[in-house]
């Protein structure tokens, strides 16, 4: 793995407080990673618990759950660092030029140590004399370097050993008593570990203004991703409802055209026969026009007398004097398309709005199955808890808190303490039932009052045409149609209950402003069986995202 492709992946793993690769990980129920202790520290610090990353508000100090993947690949990530830092150490020492020893002749071997005081690098041999001499032993030795000059002062000709403070330059021995007598001196090696601490923590905190920006383009890509979704979304629902109203458009179009050309065919058939009958009178004329004719060229004074009776019986001809085609009139015409159109397309938008609506609800749906321990005695479950409906049988109620005495109805199993969550029941065939989501913390013994006070917010059906949303007073609600199956959305944090006609895609009520102190259960209540009457069960349907 390189570097840069290790940096890159390690972002992934880093904690957004300390900025480093996480230790002891755990995470959020909002799904990042911190270090444990730092999180617990964090929100020690605060007053309410807040994800550091999205700012999710959590009501209560929610668990940390330990998080084994991220705490492996945090660990793999130091091994493999380690091994670069070593390698390139390595990598670094090797690349170092080797210092030639300056006493050897012919070929020179690689020095070994640099003297300051001889000025010279010394091979393993020719360093032998300083390692014995006690005179020699006193001179300073170094890893061997090139231009030795360099560490000399130039002024005095005497090793650089100390570091002035007050100008900020390396000086000798003679510089300190001289020029610098009055200034602040200090040895290499301390100036040196100072400046190597400096510099150490200039390098973190490069290092953590690189981690943050590195976190701030995670960021900002997710949030490119979000905003790619959300704009594909919407073009698609964009094209969607254009596309419906352009096919409105046209349909209006043919509609009108049809029509003008409706009455016009009507037009012509009824000037053509006119045409027809006046062709066939005018041929009959003309055939007693020849007879006429030919009569009166007659020289036979018998016969013509004899055959003149005959032609004054003339054929039967129409009075054609106040026959008029009539003729279409087109006035309005257009305006009444139009008007129609306007209508349709209204009608359209509308039902186009509320399914687009519809699915963007429904991509929050959750998996939800009934709780046989919160049922009332006398309601029967499915096995696969999906189904729930009264048996009509009286039963003894059980003295138990956690199950409803009196109302008919059962809670579902799941709960819900953040965000936002959708499902559907089927409805079909009952003349009564009541749905909606009910706060863990009700009271479910005696007669329950189902009231946003109470803790329940649910839309009812009472003799099968009575709709209404639980309210204080509750609210009566006109539907246009009988809902089938119906869909329940809530946004925790939004405060927002919305029921739904799932068919029809149409909004039955929405209860705003709500207050959620506690997590929240579906709430189902199949109705009193009505000897039959109401035997249907509900049923929690799968969404099918299509309406």
């Amino acid at each position: 793995m390189s570097v840069s492709s290790n940096q890159r992946s390690e972002v992934q793993f880093l904690c957004s407080i300390c900025l480093d690769v996480v230790t002891d990980p755990v995470s959020t129920p909002c799904g990042h990673n911190y270090c444990k202790n730092c999180i617990t520290q964090h929100w020690d610090d605060k007053d309410h618990c807040q994800c550091p990353v999205c700012k999710k508000v959590f009501k209560t100090r929610s668990d940390l759950d330990n998080n084994t993947f991220i705490r492996e690949m945090s660990d793999q990530f130091r091994r493999e660092a380690q091994q670069e830092a070593s390698s390139s150490s390595s990598e670094q020492q090797a690349a170092k030029p080797d210092v030639p020893c300056d006493v050897c002749t012919g070929t020179k071997l690689k020095a070994l140590k640099s003297c300051l005081v001889c000025l010279a690098s010394y091979c393993q041999t020719h360093l032998e004399p300083h390692q014995t001499c006690s005179r020699l032993k006193r001179h300073q030795l170094m890893e061997p370097v090139e231009n030795l000059e360099d560490r000399m002062c130039r002024k005095h000709d005497k090793p650089l050993e100390l570091f002035c403070r007050t100008d900020q330059t390396c000086v000798c021995m003679l510089c300190s008593v001289l020029d610098h007598k009055t200034h602040e001196l200090v040895p290499l090696r301390e100036e040196y570990e100072g400046k190597k601490a400096e510099l150490g923590k200039t390098e973190a905190e490069i290092q953590l203004m690189i981690q943050k920006r590195r976190l701030k383009i995670q960021e900002l890509k997710e949030s490119m991703k979000i905003s790619k979704d959300a704009a594909d979304r919407e073009t698609a629902e964009g094209v969607q409802v254009f596309t419906a109203l352009m096919e409105s458009v046209q349909r209006g179009l043919y509609q009108l055209v049809e029509e003008i050309q409706d009455k016009q065919k009507t037009t012509e058939k009824q000037a053509e026969d006119f045409i027809k009958d006046l062709e066939q009178e005018i041929s009959e004329l003309m055939k007693r026009s020849s007879e006429v004719e030919q009569l009166s060229r007659s020289e036979d004074h018998l016969h013509l007398l004899q055959s003149f009776s005959s032609l004054k019986t003339a054929p039967p001809i129409k009075n054609w004097t106040k026959v008029r085609v009539r003729l279409p009139s087109y006035e309005g015409t257009l305006m009444r398309a139009v008007h129609q159109l306007k209508n349709t397309i209204r009608t359209q938008m509308k039902k186009l709005l509320a399914e687009s609506e519809l699915m963007k609800v429904q991509q929050y749906a959750v998996d939800v199955t009934l709780d046989p321990d919160t049922a009332h005695p006398d309601l029967i479950l499915s096995v696969d808890n999906k189904q729930v409906h009264d048996s009509d049988e009286e039963k003894k109620v059980p003295d138990n808190p956690e199950i409803f005495s009196y109302c008919l109805s059962v809670l579902g199993r799941q709960s819900f303490s953040s965000g936002r969550f959708y499902f559907e029941v089927l409805v079909k065939g009952k003349s009564g039932w009541d749905l909606g989501v009910a706060s863990e913390s009700i009271n479910m013994e005696g007669d329950v009052r189902l009231s946003p006070q109470d803790g329940f917010w649910t839309v009812w059906l009472t003799d099968g045409t009575e709709y209404k949303a639980i309210g204080s007073p509750p609210v009566r609600l006109h539907l246009q149609s009988v809902p089938k199956k119906v869909g329940v959305f809530v946004d925790h944090e939004g405060g927002l209950v919305s029921f739904y006609d799932v068919n029809t895609a149409a909004l039955i009520f929405s209860s705003t402003g709500c207050c959620f102190t506690d997590k929240l259960h579906p709430y189902f209540g199949p109705g009193l069986n009505d000897g039959g009457e109401n035997s249907a069960p509900l049923i929690i349907c799968p969404v099918s995202h299509a309406v």
